[in-house]
């Protein structure tokens, strides 16, 4: 029998400031962009900053800009250009590596990672689609001895905002994460296992890290490219990259002002 005043039937501390954390507004957003292009739309619609005084390792190319819109604090942190090449730092390494520092420095309620994405035509994607994804997965991460070979597939679901999609007509879709930009037939059955209806260089490494630090993770992918289509994918995604950009723009800030005034709970 417990003793009078024992607290062994309530929740563990950690569990408690969880469940607060779900339950306040959501003040400061992190979105997370791989590439400049998709990021200078967002960056100039809610009128963001560089920030001069990196809160980053010196020497890193990572760049953050920052502001206040409406209720919230937003920071959008971009992995920068390449010191060698100046090329835009895509894929999972850069990605997971800033959305950690990010997570770890600003200590944000939500992340957004917004980009853009290849999709399959037999899943019913067209050019310019707007998704939010619902799961997260690894298609080059090939490790076939049992229980290693889930975790290279990684497969991690990615926060569920029913109200926003419903409130904003969007599309759920299930992410497939590589780091290429073309597709091998080892990859076509990695992602036809996962189900996935559009494919990135980011996203299921976010979602990892997002997991692990426990900090919520919404996905907001626009398809630039069909894989299963006529035309080869680098000159596709070139083709349609700015055009695509100002549908994820939208989408983006639609998304931020559904969140605007509204706790983890409530999206």
């Amino acid at each position: 029998m417990a003793a009078l005043g024992d607290q062994s039937d309530a929740p563990p501390a950690s569990d408690q400031q969880s469940m607060a954390s779900q339950n306040k507004p959501i003040s400061t957003i992190v979105i997370v962009v791989a590439m400049q292009t998709e990021a200078l739309p967002v960056v100039n619609r809610f009128q963001l900053t560089e920030d001069r005084n990196s809160p980053f390792p010196q020497g890193v190319p990572w760049v953050r800009y920052h502001g206040t819109y409406k209720d919230l604090n937003i920071s959008l942190i971009w992995p920068g250009k390449d010191p060698v090449l100046g090329v835009d730092s895509v894929g999972t390494i850069s990605s997971a590596l800033v959305t950690y520092a990010a997570i770890q420095t600003l200590q944000p309620d939500l992340i957004i990672n917004a980009g853009t994405a290849g999709g399959f035509k037999a899943k019913g994607a067209s050019i310019g689609d707007v998704f939010i994804v619902s799961d997260c997965a690894f298609h080059d991460r090939r490790i076939p001895i049992p229980v290693f070979d889930l975790y290279g597939v990684g497969l991690r679901k990615a926060f569920e905002a029913p109200n926003l999609v419903k409130e904003l007509n969007l599309k759920l879709a299930k992410l497939s994460t590589g780091d290429s930009l073309d597709m091998s037939q080892q990859d076509e059955l990695s992602i036809i296992a996962n189900d996935a209806t559009v494919k990135d260089m980011e996203g299921a490494a976010i979602a990892y890290v997002a997991d692990l630090l426990k900090v919520p993770a919404i996905f907001v992918k626009a398809v630039t490219d069909i894989i299963d289509g006529d035309k080869p994918t680098a000159e596709e995604f070139l083709q349609n990259l700015a055009a695509v950009t100002a549908a994820l723009d939208l989408a983006v800030e639609q998304v931020i002002n559904f969140v605007n005034g509204k706790s983890v709970s409530e999206l």
